[in-house]
This record gives C-alpha cells, sequence and structure tokens, in this order.
C-alpha cells in the first residue's frame, strides 16, 4: 500500500524520482525500490515524505482511507521555463520501430520541443568516469547521427546503449568511454539491425 500511494502522491505533484530523490538527499534508485515495494524507508523519512505531500504518515503508510488534502488539489511543481519530459527505462527495436518504455515519471528541461527528447537512465559503467550507472541523459529523437556523436544505438534485438558512433567506411563503430571494455564493431549485413534512438545531448548525475 506505501508504495502505491506514494507513486499516486509522486504523480499528483507532478514530480520525477529524480527531484523527489534530491529533495530527500536519496538516490533515484532508493525512491525507484519504494514505489515498487522493495524496500521502505526509514520512518523518519516516511515523516518527511508527509510533510513534502501535505499529508499524513498513517495515510501515505496505507492505515487511513482519505488523505489530508485532495489529490486534485496538490500543485504541480513546475522549474521556471523548464517542460516535463518522460524518463524511460529501456529503449528496443521491434518491427522496424522503437519501443520507450516510460514507466519511470518526468524530469524537467529546458527544450524547444519536448515531444522530441526523452531522458534514459543510464545503465551500467561502459561510459565511465564521464556518465555514471544510474545517471539521466538526455536525448533529442533522430534517426541519424554525426561522426563523433554521442548517441542511443539500439543493435539487432537488444536493449539501446549509450555510446560514441563513429562511422569509419563500411563499419559503425560504438565507442565506450571506459577504456576496460572493447569497442562494438558492426560491419556488412549487420549494419541493417542498428537503429539509432536519438543523439544524448546533456546528462545528469544521480544524487
Amino acid at each position: 500500500m506505501f508504495s502505491t500511494r506514494l507513486k499516486e502522491l509522486r504523480k499528483a505533484r507532478g514530480v520525477s524520482q529524480v527531484a523527489l530523490a534530491k529533495e530527500l538527499e536519496v538516490t533515484q534508485q532508493a525512491v525507484g525500490k519504494w514505489e515498487t515495494g522493495r524496500s521502505t524507508p526509514d520512518p523518519q523519512t516516511v515523516t518527511r515524505l508527509a510533510e513534502y505531500f501535505g499529508t499524513t504518515t498513517d495515510y501515505i503508510l496505507g492505515h487511513e482511507a482519505i488523505a489530508a488534502p485532495a489529490l486534485s488539489n496538490i500543485e504541480p511543481y513546475m522549474p521556471a521555463g523548464e517542460t516535463p519530459i518522460p524518463i524511460v527505462g529501456t529503449v528496443k527495436a521491434g518491427f522496424g520501430a522503437l519501443a520507450f518504455e516510460e514507466d519511470y515519471g518526468t524530469e524537467y528541461a529546458r527544450v524547444k520541443d519536448p515531444d522530441s527528447y526523452f531522458y534514459l537512465i543510464v545503465k551500467g559503467d561502459s561510459m565511465m568516469p564521464r556518465i555514471q550507472d544510474g545517471d539521466l541523459a538526455l536525448v533529442h529523437r533522430q534517426p541519424t547521427l554525426e561522426n563523433g556523436d554521442l548517441g542511443v544505438i539500439v543493435y539487432g534485438e537488444g536493449e539501446g546503449t549509450l555510446k560514441k558512433y563513429i562511422r569509419r567506411n563500411n563499419a559503425i563503430i560504438l565507442q565506450p568511454f571506459n577504456p576496460a571494455y572493447q569497442p562494438q564493431i558492426i560491419m556488412g549485413e549487420d549494419l541493417s539491425n542498428v537503429y539509432i534512438a536519438g543523439k544524448v545531448v546533456e546528462t545528469k548525475t544521480k544524487w
């Protein structure tokens, strides 16, 4: 019940997991675990959550059926000049199109055409030290990349990967920043299995 109540309150407020994590001085992963029921915060954090959302600890823990404020009365949080952008957990390719899982709320960005952008949660350490596991990458949806761009590329039936895109002769090289990882070289017929989800224009470090 706590996980459901927390997610309802956060979405009614229009606050992303990242923004809530910053407010509580915890990681986005911690908030994600609370909302999926994999863990629960300590009593002090529950109290802070109740105060932040203007409700009671009994309600947020599921002990009360009615919240102190009506959810419709909670004013959405909106940073000046910024627009909410969906946070995507996974990018995949199927039937010649790209599929985006958008189950992670929103984060704000100052962009002219919000519908052309999404945030991707970075997985793994292949782009360290510049980009960490759990960071958010702001991606502009586009089907092509310039040589040297940082992009989100889907190869075959796998998930999208964030890598430096290099086009050399008749090959595509997906270059990681972490020297412990080898670049992936795609050639020949395999090039037809490469899908470009977009170009990374900004990254945000996790809290």
